[in-house]
């Protein structure tokens, strides 16, 4: 049930701001896991919570920083998760690998929305600050990642691994919006199916070119 602004106004220490910050940051990701990061405004976040606006504006000043926060915590997220899946795989399986982050990346569609919102417009309404925590967050989680795949494929430079986790969360950025069309377009499919060329299932996709990625990085470094 949303609170009135009253209980907001009312908190006056460091764990009830923290309480607050974390309920904003709550509903944005509800919000945009059901409408899409694109669709949500800061005034639907504050209405969700239970807050004007104004009020919310004391937390954070922008929905553009909201969501660059969630992607930070988010890219952290998923760094820790996949390490640790691809740490349970044999040397050399690129089949493994490529499955692993495919399916890392179908569970977490909140992140795959992150990667597509960004670049495009997170980063353009926000501090200089906050832009650069979230560069630091995810130059971590790609050295993270990176180094969990050269433990599989030891051939491969740190470029190499950069160079393929650029990939993946690239195409996943683009594969995601297509794989998953507003309703009123995946209902344009099913009735002309001709019109269903861009349509794409994004577990397999991912896979699919994950390994390709792979294989032609480990066959650059075999000539």
């Amino acid at each position: 049930m949303a609170r009135g602004d009253d209980d907001f106004q009312r908190a006056r220490r460091p764990e009830q701001k923290r309480q607050r910050e974390a309920a904003i940051l709550e509903a944005a990701r509800r919000l945009a896991l059901r409408d899409g990061v694109r669709n949500i405004s800061l005034a639907d976040i504050a209405a969700d919570v239970g807050m004007h606006k104004t009020a919310l504006l004391r937390y954070f000043g922008t929905r553009e920083e909201i969501y660059l926060h969630i992607a930070t915590e988010a890219w952290q997220e998923w760094a820790k998760s996949l390490s640790a899946a691809l740490g349970e795989l044999s040397l050399g399986d690129v089949p493994g690998i490529a499955k692993a982050f495919a399916t890392s990346l179908d569970m977490r569609p909140l992140l795959c929305d992150l990667f597509t919102h960004a670049p495009l417009n997170l980063e353009r309404n926000v501090s200089l600050t906050a832009v650069i925590t979230f560069k630091l967050s995810a130059i971590t989680a790609v050295k993270i990642l990176t180094d969990a795949v050269r433990e599989l494929l030891p051939t491969l430079t740190e470029d190499d691994g950069n160079e393929l986790l650029v990939g993946i969360t690239t195409l996943a950025a683009g594969l995601w919006q297509l794989g998953h069309p507003p309703p009123h377009v995946a209902k344009l499919y099913v009735e002309h199916p001709a019109m269903s060329h861009t349509a794409i299932e994004f577990v397999s996709a991912i896979t699919r070119l994950t390994e390709t990625l792979a294989l032609g990085l480990l066959a650059k470094r075999a000539r």
